[in-house]
């Protein structure tokens, strides 16, 4: 992700150190999650902690950052499961993705899936929340239209849902906790059967 749009493009060493932050904040996110120490990650970008808090001036922004790319992938891959299955099971295998990636990012997507504080996140038009939840909502659109998923259901209600599950699997390398968490929460969300 570079700096936002509308804004004046880095100077080549700001953009370098721009750069070394957020590569090091991945590697240190990934090795010890989304709490780790911000001055560890200014230490391995090789930066000081001015200039990490000058391109970053506050976590969750330097989060939106390191997640950005992978963000990206997944809301690409919800136009392909839409293209290539029915409304319902695309809806289900995409948010089968989400989990795997919310699972394997440490509590980073989790982060990035609550409502965050950063006003300014939330309002830009690709912030990694809004894009995930724009996402999920035209999957859920058509999967409601076919009766695939009961009415009612939002897509911030599926995104609670898998950010819970990867905080309460994140002890659980294997994911298969995650896993049948989510097979629990897909069976909720699809229409009740008549008795």
């Amino acid at each position: 992700m570079g700096h936002a749009p509308g804004r004046r493009p880095l100077r080549a060493d700001a953009r370098r150190n721009y750069d070394l932050v957020v590569g090091a904040a991945r590697e240190v996110f990934a090795d010890q999650g989304v709490g780790a120490s911000l001055e560890e990650i200014a230490r391995r970008a090789g930066v000081g902690s001015a200039t990490l808090h000058r391109h970053f001036p506050s976590r969750r922004v330097l989060i939106e950052a390191v997640a950005h790319d992978h963000v990206e992938t997944l809301c690409a891959k919800a136009e392909v499961r839409a293209r290539e299955n029915e409304p319902g099971p695309a809806l289900f295998a995409w948010l089968r993705d989400l989990n795997d990636y919310a699972v394997s990012s440490r509590g980073l997507a989790a982060s990035i899936l609550h409502d965050g504080q950063d006003a300014d996140l939330l309002e830009e038009d690709h912030g990694c929340q809004v894009m995930i939840i724009h996402a999920a909502r035209e999957l859920l659109r058509r999967a409601q239209r076919t009766d695939a998923v009961r009415p009612g259901i939002r897509a911030e209600d599926l995104l609670a849902l898998v950010a819970a599950i990867s905080l309460a699997a994140v002890h659980h390398a294997d994911g298969e906790q995650a896993g049948r968490l989510l097979d629990i929460a897909i069976e909720g969300i699809r229409p009740r059967q008549e008795p």
